[in-house]
C-alpha cells in the first residue's frame, strides 16, 4: 500500500509517499481502509521531533474510513462498518490497524470526511468550553485563531452555550468566515494591537477566559486581558512554545487560573470517548455543527499541505484523501 511517512525530523521536505507493508491487525485491533484523514498542528510537531515518536514514522493522529479485517477478540465491530477515529498514529496512509475501543461508530448523516474534519479538533472544542474552563451564557472569551479548524468550532460551541465571543485572525476573508461561525467580534491582528482592542471590546474589564493556540506571541498580552480570577487555556503553540512561568505573575495579575490541556486526559475511558465523540458527531450530522473543509491534499502532496498548515494559508481543516 502507499503511505507518507518520515525517516528523519525536520521540515515538509523530510515527508516521502512510498510503497509499505500493509498492516496486520493484532489482537484487539482493527484493520482499516480509509476514506480521509485529518491533517492537525500535532502531526508537524511529530515530524519537527517537538514530541517524540519513533522512526521511520507514518503521521496522523485522525481518520475515518471502513473495517475490512478484525484481529483476535473484537467483537464490538464487523467488517463493513464505517468508523472513525482521533488518537491512533498511523493515518497517512491507505490503511491502518486501530485498537477497537478507540473507534467511534459514524452517524448516518456523517460522511467519512466529516468525521476526518471534525473528530480531534471537535473533540477538542468540546473539551475546552465544557471541561478546561466550562463557558456559561455571562462569560466572555477571547479565540486565537478563530478561523482555524478548532477555532471555528470553538467558536460555535461557545455560542451554544450563549458565551460572548471576541476571534482573532490574520486576513479579512478570515475575518468573515470568523463571523459566519458566530463570532460577536473580531480583531485583524495584523492590522490592530488584539490587547487594545480587546480592552476597548470591553470597557477594560477584559475575558473571563482566554483561548490560546498561537502560544509564544500571544501568551502574556492573553493573561493581562483575563478578569481576576480568570482562566488560561493553553491549547497549542504555533508561534512557538511558552516559556517557563513564575506563578508569581498568576497572583499579580489576578489570582489567575492556568492550564495546558491535553484531549488524551478528557478520553481516559472508552464512555468518556463516546460521550464526547459522538456529541460532536451527531452535531455534525444534525446541522448544528458547521465543519468546514478548507482544503483537500493527496497523499503524495502532505508536504505541500504541512507547509500550508504552518504558514497560516489555511482556514478550516486539511484534510489527506488516499
Amino acid at each position: 500500500m502507499k503511505a507518507t511517512l518520515f525517516n528523519a525530523h525536520g521540515g515538509p521536505e523530510v515527508l516521502s509517499y512510498e510503497d509499505v507493508s500493509e498492516p496486520t491487525p493484532s489482537a484487539g485491533e482493527v484493520l482499516l481502509r480509509l476514506d480521509a484523514g485529518g491533517l492537525n498542528y500535532i502531526d508537524t510537531y511529530h515530524r519537527e521531533g517537538l514530541y517524540p515518536v519513533d522512526l521511520p514514522c507514518i503521521p496522523g493522529v485522525e481518520g475515518a474510513g471502513v473495517v475490512i479485517g478484525l484481529g483476535d477478540g473484537v467483537t464490538d465491530v464487523k467488517e463493513g462498518d464505517r468508523v472513525g477515529f482521533a488518537g491512533a498514529m498511523g493515518s497517512y496512509a491507505e490503511q491502518i490497524a486501530v485498537p477497537a475501543d478507540r473507534l467511534i461508530p459514524l452517524p448516518e448523516g456523517c460522511s467519512s470526511e466529516d468525521a476526518a474534519a471534525v473528530l480531534l479538533q471537535g473533540m477538542t472544542a468540546h473539551y475546552l468550553v465544557h471541561g478546561s474552563y466550562r463557558l456559561g451564557a455571562d462569560d466572555t472569551a477571547l479565540v486565537h485563531a478563530a478561523a482555524g479548524g478548532v477555532g471555528l468550532l470553538l467558536v460555535q460551541m461557545a455560542k451554544k452555550r450563549g458565551a460572548r465571543v471576541i476571534g482573532t485572525v490574520s486576513t479579512a476573508e478570515k475575518e468573515a468566515l470568523a463571523r459566519e461561525a458566530g463570532a460577536d467580534e473580531v480583531i485583524r491582528y495584523t492590522e490592530t494591537d488584539f490587547e487594545a482592542e480587546t480592552r476597548r471590546l470591553t470597557d477594560d474589564a477584559g475575558v473571563e477566559v482566554v483561548y490560546d493556540s498561537v502560544g509564544l506571541t500571544t501568551f502574556d498580552a492573553g493573561l493581562r486581558l483575563l478578569k481576576p480570577l480568570g482562566t488560561m487555556v493553553l491549547f497549542g503553540q504555533s508561534s512557538g512554545p511558552v516559556p517557563p512561568v513564575n506563578p508569581q505573575i498568576l497572583s499579580a495579575e489576578g489570582s489567575l487560573f492556568l492550564t495546558r490541556p491535553t484531549m488524551a486526559h478528557y478520553i481516559l475511558t472508552r464512555q468518556a470517548l463516546l460521550d464526547r465523540a459522538s456529541e460532536v458527531l451527531n452535531w455534525v450530522a444534525s446541522g448544528e455543527l458547521s465543519v468546514r473543509v478548507g482544503a483537500r491534499y493527496s497523499l503524495a502532496e502532505a508536504g505541500a499541505a504541512h507547509t500550508a498548515l504552518q504558514s497560516r494559508q489555511t482556514t478550516g481543516k486539511v484534510l489527506l484523501l488516499p
